[in-house]
């Protein structure tokens, strides 16, 4: 399964990509939302993990974007945010996102929810 990580931050993007890896996943990363839809569209990875508060093309419109392009509107995403306050899931999940977590990362848990949407 190859993972696009979509993340600003340096020290989570190496913290994130080196457990994937350990776990056999392959592993992209984009640091900002755009470079990450210049990815989608010549990686085709089989799933996203995306921070929310990116810059150039935040997260909540990058969603929006990916999931009405029939191209890749079914490439699952999950949200990876500090973005943990009431409603924040919510509006993930309406921008497009299929799954929602937030940071600091539990890892047992993303892995479940990656898990979810293994091919």
């Amino acid at each position: 399964m190859k993972i696009l990580i979509i993340e600003d931050n340096e020290l989570n993007r190496d913290m994130l990509s080196r457990r994937l890896l350990k776990n056999n996943y392959l592993v992209i990363c984009a640091k900002d939302g755009e470079e990450g839809f210049n990815m989608v569209i010549e990686e085709n990875p089989d799933l996203l993990l995306m921070d929310l508060s990116l810059p150039k093309i935040d997260g909540w419109s990058l969603a929006q974007k990916l999931k009405a392009d029939v191209k890749t509107k079914d490439i699952p995403i999950i949200a990876l945010t500090a973005h943990a306050m009431k409603g924040d899931r919510e509006k993930a999940l309406e921008a497009g996102c299929d799954e929602y977590d937030t940071k600091p990362i539990n890892f047992p848990n993303l892995l479940k929810k990656i898990n979810k949407f293994s091919v």
